[in-house]
């Protein structure tokens, strides 16, 4: 799909005990260290378990995490395969709302042969800048390629499931992340499966006795 938000230190005025003989008192100030906010609950990984979603839950966990990060709030809309949940496709749609916008994220987790799982996800919001402006600043070394008119998709070699589309919606432009990954397995499961011993080794090959 994690970085918290930093704890944030405030200065208490607070009165100090004089000494036995002097009835002087002072001000001292004390750093305090204050608790950094709970983090939004991740509402599509709750929800993706209750319904049954095992094989795909880490990946959904990891992408959800990350496009919640930082929001005031979410909900999420779900839909899943009723009759196989856990080896059926799972799709949903994020509404996310930040201190200063709103945005809508989209999650998609497809079950593979063999353990792995094909994921998706897209983060949709508008920005009050033109879309060229937008591509100027933060997309200086991406390739662009313009489907139409008013959409031009930008991509980055090194990133090649990755892509930033840009839509011109006059006075703002339209704003959608995506990527893709195939074959997504858990870095924690594979590093907590057992490795396998390896195979001992094969005997050398026999020469032929010498004649003498």
């Amino acid at each position: 799909m994690t970085p918290t938000s930093l704890p944030i230190r405030r200065l208490l005025l607070c009165a100090a005990a004089c000494t036995l003989t002097t009835a002087t008192a002072f001000a001292q100030g004390v750093l305090v260290p204050q608790a950094p906010p709970a983090p939004p609950q991740d509402t599509l990984t709750r929800a993706a378990a209750s319904v049954g979603v095992k094989r795909c839950l880490p990946a959904i966990t990891r992408l959800s995490s990350l496009t919640v990060q930082g929001s005031r709030s979410h909900d999420v809309l779900l839909d899943w395969d009723r009759k196989r949940p856990d080896s059926g496709p799972v799709f949903s749609l994020i509404g996310i709302e930040f201190p200063n916008a709103g945005v809508a994220g989209s999650i998609t987790a497809i079950p593979d042969d063999g353990g792995s799982c094909t994921v998706a996800a897209e983060r949709i919001s508008v920005a009050p800048f033109t879309c060229a402006s937008i591509a100027q600043q933060e997309l200086p070394n991406y390739r662009a390629t313009k489907l139409l008119p008013v959409y031009t998709v930008y991509t980055d070699d090194k990133e090649p499931t990755s892509s930033v589309s840009l839509i011109d919606s006059p006075p703002g432009c339209l704003v959608i992340r995506r990527y893709v990954e195939y074959g997504w397995r858990d870095p924690a499961a594979a590093a907590a499966a057992p490795q396998a011993a390896p195979a001992p080794a094969a005997p050398a090959a026999q020469q032929a006795p010498k004649r003498r």
